[in-house]
């Protein structure tokens, strides 16, 4: 009797202890959630009498009758004036940064706007007006006239830890105020459309709506902005993913006093290393940031810095992959040194490299396509071909690389290598010709693994390949 007594209390107190651990927003919520914002947007798109392609007006179908098309015209277009502009309206959320009333939400929130309006938490409703917005980070800063506001805190991202609880205040679907709670399930995400921004990504319910709104942690200070989710529905699948503050706030930094953003640029394409390449590069793990290409005149050119270098510092961070790279460059100060440390040949080398200022546009990327000329075989199952002076100018290549016309089975099939790639370099020899090529293949050593630089689709890419017998 007396050791189910026990039993039972040793129950009821883990229950009560593990009941303890769980966190409670409720303190949070009233202190931080007066200063999260509700943001709407108008975007006016007015259509000329015969539409903006020169066909018929929207709704009115291309072999409408002429009779009909006069009546549509008499009953819902003003006489001389095109048609009534239409108007779309989209909602998302924001938080209040300034007691005189600066507001930071998402720039896709408010592109193309021709009004905003902000709805605080007491009901007023405040047109804003658009200092600047950043597309890379997704950043947009506004302004509302209004004194002594609610702010929120503004926290350390670097902070964070994963497992950490967090929460997010928004507008899902247009329900205001709505909190969501979860864990950061990890740091420093790269995504496809997100090259300057190291995402927090959470399992927090984020869902359209919420977009601009902030995420706190448990201090109730605001370590991201919810920016997107990663959906095959369109709604929530647990997979969030918010701006660090840090980021977010060097943009407002620099809008306020620039008016414009500008981001630093070394002027490398850069790839990561994997297993294969880390062999064949004599490192002893995979770690850092491959570069792939070198752009001609460019700050990492001037600086010394080559095909097959693997930046493993930047400015004394540690890269372990190639996503943390253009984060820090781009928050970097542009005309200022920066200090890389790189492997290059398996020898760890010191290298400092004066930040250029970002380029307005991206290096043109051209079609490669499989054409006639000298082919020869090899090794790797690779029938190759030498480049014409129309192709070298068409693929922006000024010397050396050969044409792969057909793939057969075998290791570089295995290794990802495709008709219309162009192979620039074998480990560290660059490749002149087919004859060259063919050349280099035949001396390749047998169950070592070895890098090969191709281009592809304009954008340089390394592969490794190991040649089994």
């Amino acid at each position: 009797m007396l050791n189910r007594v026990l039993l039972t209390v040793c129950l009821l107190l883990f229950a009560g202890q593990s009941y303890a651990q769980l966190p409670d927003f409720t303190e949070m919520v009233k202190t931080a959630g007066h200063a999260v914002v509700n943001i709407s947007t108008t975007q006016k798109t007015p259509d000329t009498p015969d539409g903006q392609d020169g066909q018929p007006g929207p709704g009115l179908p291309p072999d409408m009758p002429p009779e009909m098309e006069e009546l549509f015209r008499h009953f819902f277009q003003n006489p001389g004036r095109g048609f009534v502009p239409r108007e779309t309206n989209s909602l998302g959320s924001g938080f209040i940064i300034s007691p005189d009333g600066y507001v930071l939400t998402n720039h896709h929130v408010v592109v193309n706007a021709s009004e905003i309006v902000v709805k605080l938490k007491d009901r007023r409703e405040l047109v804003a007006k658009l200092i600047g917005s950043d597309e890379s980070t997704d950043v947009a800063l506004l302004k509302i006239d209004a004194k002594n506001l609610p702010v929120v805190e503004i926290g350390s991202p670097d902070q964070l830890q994963v497992g950490e609880w967090v929460l997010a205040i928004g507008t899902p679907f247009g329900f205001e105020q709505s909190v969501t709670a979860g864990i950061v399930s990890a740091k420093g995400r790269s995504l496809p459309d997100g090259n300057y921004v190291p995402f927090i990504q959470t399992d927090v319910a984020i869902n359209p709506g919420n977009s601009g709104g902030p995420l706190f942690n448990m201090q109730g200070k605001v370590v991201g902005i919810n920016s997107q989710i990663y959906s095959r529905s369109g709604g929530y699948m647990g997979l969030s993913f918010a701006i660090p503050m840090d980021v977010a706030m060097h943009v407002v930094e620099q809008i306020k006093t620039k008016g414009k953003v500008s981001r630093g640029w070394l002027g490398v394409q850069i790839q990561d290393v994997t297993r294969q390449l880390a062999e064949s590069f004599g490192m002893d793990r995979p770690h850092g940031a491959l570069v792939a290409k070198v752009i001609p005149g460019g700050p990492a050119e001037k600086a010394g810095i080559q095909i097959g270098d693997i930046i493993v510092e930047f400015n004394g961070e540690t890269i372990e992959t190639s996503g943390e790279l253009p984060p820090r460059v781009g928050m970097a100060p542009v005309d200022e040194k920066a200090r890389l440390q790189i492997i290059r040949q398996g020898e760890k080398q010191e290298l400092a490299v004066k930040i250029g200022l970002l380029p307005n546009q991206a290096m043109a990327q051209t079609q490669n396509g499989g054409l006639p000329g000298e082919i020869g075989n090899n090794r790797l199952g690779i029938l190759a071909s030498d480049l014409t002076s129309e192709q070298r100018q068409q693929f922006q290549i000024e010397k050396y690389g050969v044409l792969v016309q057909k793939v057969g089975k075998g290791v570089a099939l295995e290794a990802g290598v495709q008709p219309g790639d162009i192979i620039l370099r074998i480990q560290n020899s660059p490749v002149k010709d087919a004859a060259d090529f063919n050349a280099i293949v035949a001396k390749l050593p047998v169950g070592k693994s070895i890098a090969m630089l191709i281009q592809r689709n304009g954008s340089p890419i390394f592969l490794a390949v190991k040649i089994d017998k």
